[in-house]
């Protein structure tokens, strides 16, 4: 049984930063599930253009509000606790956080991630083996 707790990540490899997320990766490839979980802050007015051309994403919010947008479509869905969005089809799309609150999410991943991934200029996690 794998058991951890977020203030054991914080401030630690597994506690990945970048300007507009701060990602606290809770499983990863290297734990054998199958799937990487993660407990991700949007940080407030800011937005992210992402593409996971590589991996499958859902999103859990549990604090905060914001909104996604799809590119494909431009489709524009609010985001508040309690709901779940999964990027089934490595949708591209914005995401931003309110100007007046972080949004704090729960993302898994699959296939998992390795750990240090950030979004390249295509906002792409690369695909690690």
């Amino acid at each position: 049984m794998i058991v951890r707790y977020l203030e054991d990540i914080v401030d630690t490899e597994n506690d990945v930063h970048a300007p507009t997320w701060n990602s606290r990766r809770l499983l990863l490839k290297r734990d054998g599930m199958g799937f990487s979980l993660h407990d991700t802050i949007i940080k407030a007015g800011t937005e992210t253009f992402i593409w996971y051309a590589h991996h499958l994403e859902a999103v859990y919010c549990i604090a905060g509000e914001g909104e996604i947008e799809t590119v494909a479509d431009g489709k524009v869905y609010k985001i508040r606790p309690g709901m779940l969005y999964a990027l089934n089809e490595h949708d591209k799309h914005y995401l931003r956080a309110s100007p007046e609150t972080d949004m704090r999410m729960v993302c898994v991943f699959n296939p998992p991630l390795t750990g240090q991934e950030v979004h390249d200029e295509n906002g792409v996690y690369p695909l690690i083996d």
